[in-house]
């Protein structure tokens, strides 16, 4: 056995059975050794993208990505995709060949290990064929416990040598004991003890909660404590259909509503959520309240600078179960926020019809996202990407369904189309759709082709103010010219054909619709092109630019 062929059995084993990247000399030998075992290879045309997909499908799928390049410049292409990957903690590896071992003077020499440093992820090299199993091995299990992306660069001469079978590959799970972390019973005593104390709970949810399932103990907690529920970025619309009392996003994308509401608030219990900066808007968000905190992690400090009253490790599950445990041996049972007229103030419409921007040829965002929202099924995955035009959507969009966003994961645009290419393929090809400003969805324009190859049905809703709106609106803030922003594109639905997918260019609320509609009937690669009005500004620029109050 040759070791491409060893390490190709290595990832199989470890679970890989899609691979995102492009083939090269370097990486060609392994990519054909997975194909003959069953692995789907998927050929992307840049292979940024490919991580960026790679990444999209771990966060669907919940556990290691696969991405590969070839030496040197295909490793040099990661960067931006790899740092978001990281500042996501995303699981992943990243098989890169490598030049001849040592050969410096090779045209695509890199200095792979410090190129890895500089792009947050962790580095792992295979410096002899013996050490092949141990490489996959280990990359995985670093990918798995560290939730981070790790590269494994193995030199093409290294991956052509021999590998004599030791025994059968043990995979990295068999490494991992993860057993749930129990509470201590005195943080639960002074949680109940600060719970009791209260009047008005807020109880936030994050990442870490959803990923936990921890959907039952949530609303239970809620139920007991007359809390209102609020949601971290990372777990937009999670439980809005399960309770009358869901108040959204907690911080900057949060409605005018809940940031009153939420300033009410004298005690916070945040389950799995790291309560940030943007969560808690550095703490001006709850300037009354005293917090409880669950979380796996041994300690966290928050975005206001402060550690909480009463910090919790433990699984979530397990925190809350114990903690309504002690609350109901207590008879503690609060009304808090739970009351006729506060439902009615949270299923109040977000926008007022009345404030509807009209102009020729130009849909106002807010309405877009609205007709988007109720004609797309809500078994129906979104993801959200980055920038001005995407705020809309991170504000507005209601219904309950499943949302990946990619908000603050390092600032980077484009990335959204990708990651959802990724989660489409971890999903078995269920049907998803992202929303895109138009700089961003051009700049990785081929992967739409990608997709049509492979005949995933993404549909890429681009909200297309013809411009960098961030920087066109900040420009208008900063007294420049905003016209330097303006960037002409063409008719996107017209590419979008042309690439192989369907595609509409629509400049009215009824082409939207009909649009919308022959996606849903014949879900296949669609872009469809919204022609948007620059002239409103997002809520969140709003409040950052301006300093209103909406």
């Amino acid at each position: 056995m040759k070791v491409y062929e060893a390490l190709a059995e290595a990832f199989v084993q470890e679970g890989t059975s899609d691979v995102f990247g492009m083939m090269g000399d370097a990486n060609m030998h392994w990519m054909n050794a997975l194909a003959q075992r069953g692995v789907r290879l998927y050929e992307v045309r840049h292979e940024g993208s490919g991580l960026g997909m790679a990444d999209g499908w771990a966060r669907a799928a919940g556990r290691p990505g696969v991405v590969t390049t070839t030496s040197g410049p295909g490793v040099s292409q990661l960067a931006t995709s790899m740092v978001c990957a990281s500042r996501a903690r995303t699981p992943l590896v990243a098989f890169c060949g490598e030049t001849t071992w040592g050969d410096r003077d090779a045209v695509q020499y890199l200095d792979q290990q410090r190129f890895a440093a500089a792009i947050e992820c962790g580095f792992v090299h295979l410096s002899r064929p013996d050490q092949a199993e141990e490489a996959v091995q280990r990359a995985f299990y670093l990918a798995r416990t560290e939730s981070r992306p790790v590269m494994l660069s193995a030199p093409i001469d290294v991956q052509k040598g021999a590998f004599e079978e030791a025994g059968p590959y043990v995979p990295s799970t068999g490494l991992i004991d993860r057993p749930r972390l129990l509470p201590d019973p005195s943080r639960i005593q002074r949680a109940c003890d600060l719970v009791g104390a209260s009047k008005r709970v807020v109880v936030i949810v994050g990442r870490g909660a959803r990923r936990a399932g921890a959907a039952e103990q949530v609303l239970r907690l809620q139920e007991q404590t007359g809390a209102l529920l609020a949601t971290t970025l990372q777990a937009k619309n999670w439980l809005c259909a399960d309770t009358d009392f869901h108040v959204g996003i907690s911080g900057l994308f949060g409605s005018k509503v809940a940031q009153e509401l939420l300033q009410e608030a004298d005690c916070v219990i945040a389950v799995g959520a790291s309560l940030n900066g943007y969560t808690t808007e550095h703490g001006y968000l709850f300037p009354d309240a005293r917090y409880v905190q669950i979380d796996t992690t041994p300690h966290l400090v928050m975005g206001n600078g402060a550690v909480a009253d009463c910090y919790i490790q433990a699984d979530a599950v397990t925190a809350l179960t114990e903690l309504s445990r002690a609350l109901e041996e207590r008879s503690v049972r609060l009304e808090g926020f739970h009351t006729e007229q506060m439902r009615d103030r949270l299923t109040a419409p977000l926008l007022d019809p009345a404030d509807i921007r009209r102009e020729p040829d130009r849909l106002d965002p807010r309405e877009a996202i609205q007709i988007i929202d109720s004609e797309l099924p809500g078994e129906m995955g979104l993801v959200l990407g980055s920038g001005h035009q995407v705020d809309f959507g991170t504000m507005l969009f209601q219904r309950s369904r499943e949302v990946l966003s990619n908000y603050g994961m390092f600032g980077a645009i484009g990335q959204a189309p990708l990651l959802t290419i990724g989660t489409i393929v971890a999903n078995g090809g269920r049907p998803h759709f992202v929303v895109e400003g138009d700089a961003s969805f051009l700049m990785h324009l081929p992967e739409f082709e990608t997709a049509c190859r492979y005949g995933l049905p993404v549909l890429v809703v681009v909200m297309n103010d013809e411009g960098l709106g961030a920087e066109y609106h900040k420009s208008k803030a900063a007294g420049l010219d905003p016209g330097l922003a303006t960037i002409p594109t063409p008719e996107l639905g017209s590419v979008a054909v042309a690439l192989g997918g369907g595609g509409a260019t629509v400049r009215t609320t009824g082409q939207l619709r009909t649009a919308l509609a022959e996606y849903v009937a014949d879900p296949r690669p669609t872009v469809i092109d919204v022609r948007i009005t620059r002239e409103v500004l997002s809520v969140p620029y709003r409040r950052l630019w301006f300093g209103e109050d909406v």
